[in-house]
């Protein structure tokens, strides 16, 4: 019995070695690392962050020899409490800087610019008018629940969610990527007041919405003869349905236009989201529709690293 117990206690010393030495690397790493130096042969940035990983040695480096023992192993443990808890206020500082470094601002706090809540609450108010849904089909996609990030998404790629924007080269004012004459022309099927004014962010927005809705549902217009002109969207497309929907089946009425018969799903409403930029945004690269289908689909996940890359380069963003 007692070689047994004089050889669990070298074990353990051997152990209380290794943390010892361990806190005297970490704390010259540290002290290394406040000095603006990149401590040689380190590199924790590529390990510590991996999770499993990296919380399976932070608890094996803090928990170390803490499993139920007799009670002359915890008097031994005793002894030594303040190199184990060096150890571990070592271990958090290092992680801290290496979150701080290397995140760059994707960890769990990672947030929407302040200019999302803002348009959210505008938004609320825009689709408070029931004439922004497409004409007859009634679609509604712009401020449908669970899709109306459309609206902020389009806004934050096209002007940074800036009501005050301009467009220096075309002229084109507000949050959305439409030009006042477009703008005053939709503003009389919403029943807004006249003249239409780009720079108020909720008429900016009812003006959107409907324009967005028709880009999708389509439209029926009145011609010039008259007569009823009706104009296709993108779900009028076969092609198109079988994107969003996983069927190219159509569901047809005399007078409107066509749309899908299924319901779109989600990886669906993404290239939808896609394809209603692209077709709005006439030459605009084919990778701002795609980031515009990525924001929309991580628009409760802003910490997403893709969502990260895509408002880094945002232009002229207000915040």
């Amino acid at each position: 019995m007692k070689s047994d117990f004089e050889y669990e206690n070298y074990l353990d010393y051997d152990r209380l070695s290794m943390l010892e030495t361990r806190a005297a690397e970490i704390e010259r790493m540290l002290e290394e690392a406040s000095q603006g130096r990149n401590p040689a042969g380190s590199r924790p940035s590529g390990r510590v962050g991996r999770g499993p990983d990296a919380d399976g040695r932070t608890e094996a480096l803090i928990n170390g020899g803490r499993r139920n023992t007799a009670p002359s192993r915890l008097r031994f443990f005793r002894g030594h409490w303040r190199a184990t808890a060096g150890v571990a206020g070592a271990l958090t500082v290092l992680l801290i800087i290496v979150v701080a470094t290397a995140g760059g601002g994707s960890g769990p706090n990672a947030a929407w610019p302040a200019s999302v809540t803002r348009m959210q609450s505008q938004i609320a108010a825009a689709c408070q008018n029931p004439d922004v849904a497409a004409e007859p089909s009634r679609v509604d996609f712009a401020c449908g629940k669970g899709t109306r990030q459309v609206l902020w998404v389009f806004a934050l790629l096209t002007s940074g969610g800036n009501p005050g924007y301009v467009d220096q080269v075309t002229g084109r004012k507000g949050l959305e990527p439409i030009t006042p004459t477009q703008g005053g022309d939709v503003a009389w099927s919403l029943n807004l007041h006249h003249p239409y004014d780009p720079a108020n962010p909720v008429d900016s927005i009812e003006v959107a919405a409907r324009a967005v809705n028709n880009i999708i549902g389509g439209a029926t217009l009145t011609g010039s003869s008259g007569q009823p002109s009706v104009q296709s969207g993108l779900e009028s497309s076969a092609s198109n349905c079988r994107r969003y929907t996983g069927s190219a089946e159509l569901t047809r009425r005399a007078g409107y236009p066509a749309l899908c018969a299924r319901p779109l799903s989600a990886h669906g409403k993404q290239a939808l989201v896609s394809d209603a930029f692209r077709k709005w945004m006439t030459g605009a690269p084919a990778q701002t529709a795609t980031d515009a289908g990525i924001l929309f689909a991580h628009s409760a996940d802003p910490a997403n690293p893709q969502v990260r890359k895509i408002l880094n380069s945002l232009p002229g963003s207000s915040g």
